[in-house]
């Protein structure tokens, strides 16, 4: 009698002890996944504070330096990127700049990274004249270029998506014409954004997580006319992260996509509207 009271007492403990190892395992399993979205959190700040506000840097510094935009031309400036290849003349008598100009709106790059329109729709047609390269223009003024992915890589960043992959982004920058959807003017063109961190950027940069409100909007082949307007408030991001790279059908905002755990996270482009 008295070994089984001591068996049972030994067995009793026994459960007790497995029942905190168990616990245990439960807040290191917890904290492990908590710890991946922190870590994250961390690599998305550290896109937009060490990346992209690098290349915003840069950008105004070559406007500090040349007294033009991104690609214009000096002699006869205006006032948009890649403006030393548009092509038509202002007519003195006419006050004004005219809407008659041809080859507007090409975006500077350092070469064609992504294909066209594979990582958002809308996609505008890259410069290809050798002097408006993204790099070629930054090296003739002297501007030193955040460090990107790799030396001669500066407009390029690897990273993770939430399943674990390595995605690359892409700088580029041009001119958008009056009514385009994702903002007009001189913007920056971010390649390569999952949605996730599309969304957590446009938080950073204006504190409007919408798609058509604020200076960071998401990329989109429409105008701020007819059932699309930019003055709709509340037009959530297109994507989300359960859709996957060569998927199926359209992206949504809310629905639900066919990305397993290992494929690939669906990219998005973004406009990051320029202060010149």
């Amino acid at each position: 009698m008295k070994n089984n009271s001591i068996n049972k007492k030994q067995t009793g403990f026994t459960l007790i002890e497995m029942a905190i190892v168990l616990v245990i395992i439960g807040l290191i399993l917890g904290a492990v996944s908590i710890g991946k979205d922190l870590q994250r959190d961390a690599e998305y700040a550290k896109v937009k504070q060490k990346f992209m506000d690098g290349w915003k840097e840069a950008y105004d510094g070559y406007y500090m330096r040349t007294g033009v935009v991104l690609g214009d031309d000096q002699t006869a400036p205006l006032y948009m990127v890649d403006g030393r290849v548009v092509t038509g003349d202002n007519n003195p008598a006419l006050p004004g700049i005219p809407a008659s100009y041809s080859n507007t709106g090409n975006k500077i790059c350092h070469g064609q990274g992504y294909a066209q329109e594979t990582v958002g729709a809308g996609d505008a047609v890259l410069e290809t004249v050798v002097e408006q390269d993204l790099h070629v223009l930054m090296d003739n003024i002297g501007i030193r270029m955040p460090p990107g992915r790799s030396e001669g890589q500066e407009d390029r960043y690897v990273y993770q998506d939430s399943n674990g992959n390595p995605v690359e982004l892409q700088i580029c920058f041009q001119w958008n014409p009056d009514r385009t959807i994702s903002g007009a003017g001189n913007v920056m063109v971010i390649r390569g954004l999952t949605p996730d961190l599309a969304r957590a950027l446009d938080q950073m940069v204006d504190g409007k997580p919408d798609a058509l409100e604020g200076r960071f909007r998401q990329q989109n082949n429409g105008t701020n006319d007819g059932e699309v307007s930019s003055q709709a408030p509340g037009i959530e991001w297109i994507g989300n992260n359960t859709y996957r790279q060569g998927g199926t059908g359209n992206l949504t905002a809310n629905q639900t996509g066919e990305n397993k755990d290992e494929n690939r996270v669906a990219l998005l482009t973004a406009h990051w509207v320029m202060d010149q």
